[in-house]
């Protein structure tokens, strides 16, 4: 399964669809938080799509320095849950850090993330950067990634 990197404007219509269907069915019901998923940064973001045929089992949102934080933001990180046991999370950050670390040569990578997950975040180099936080009520850590 390769991934597919694109811009807001070059994704379908169907890709959008699928996009937004899969956000709201991790974030919104898996997960019971009700928040404004649909935020004003998808249009200054890159899309990291995995399919599994036609359907979308695996996204992130790649936003530049300054649309989200001031440095360089991977996002929105999501694998369906049919799909975890595939270890699919590990290659969708392996695909948005490798993209991000060459489109965007010069900038660190920070993430928003949530605390049960820093040890995977830790396994693709990232460290904590500060004290946890609440996040739509999730408890949420800030970590970065140095360029070396």
């Amino acid at each position: 399964m390769a991934p597919q990197i694109l811009p807001f404007s070059e994704l379908s219509t169907q890709q959008m669809y699928d996009i937004l269907q899969l956000r709201s069915e991790v974030f919104v019901v898996e997960q019971d938080c009700v928040y404004q998923d649909i935020d004003g940064h998808d249009d200054k973001a890159f899309h990291v799509l995995f399919y599994d045929k036609d359907i979308l089992v695996a996204y992130s949102r790649i936003l530049p320095p300054g649309a989200y934080f001031d440095e360089l933001s991977i996002g929105r990180v999501i694998v369906k849950e049919t799909y975890r046991s595939q270890k699919l999370g590990h290659e969708l950050m392996k695909a948005s850090i490798s993209f991000s670390l060459k489109t965007y040569p010069k900038s660190m990578i920070k993430i928003s993330a949530q605390q049960y997950l820093i040890k995977f975040y830790e396994s693709h180099g990232f460290v904590i950067s500060g004290e946890g936080y609440l996040e739509d009520g999730i408890p949420h850590i800030g970590m970065r990634l140095e360029r070396h």
